[in-house]
């Protein structure tokens, strides 16, 4: 990821969701990062995004003298709270071998650092077998 911001990440995890052969069952989307996060968010309004970001910059200040981890810069304890209060891991339902979120779903790789880092998601996909 180029720094902080989502990334759209629906199609690859549907794409995976097909390659399974899972008809019906889940599929589990896990970040291995601690600075780093999934969301389920809208889709359709890109300023969705931007004024969540804009809600946790106030919440959680890059700087803040509270936090005494600091080791990596000003954003590095804010990023790990954000992961906190965001999500590491999510289950989506797969109905008729195809990832069922709604209309104005998706699902977002939310960077939580200001600068540019290598992200890695695991895509788990159980169920039974069948498809479309």
């Amino acid at each position: 990821m180029p720094g902080r911001g989502t990334r759209d990440i629906t199609a690859d995890i549907a794409a995976v969701v097909s390659d399974s052969g899972v008809g019906t069952g889940l599929c589990h989307v896990f970040c291995r990062h601690t600075s780093a996060s999934l969301v389920i968010c809208e889709n359709a309004d890109p300023e969705v995004r931007d004024d969540m970001e804009r809600f946790l910059s106030r919440l959680v200040p890059d700087g803040d003298p509270m936090f005494r981890h600091d080791a990596e810069g000003p954003d590095d304890m804010p990023a790990h709270v954000r992961s906190m209060l965001t999500q590491s891991g999510l289950s989506l339902p797969v109905t008729g071998g195809r990832l069922l979120t709604g209309t104005w779903q998706g699902v977002f790789l939310y960077e939580h650092r200001s600068g540019s880092h290598d992200r890695r998601v695991v895509v788990t996909v159980m169920g039974e077998a069948g498809g479309a």
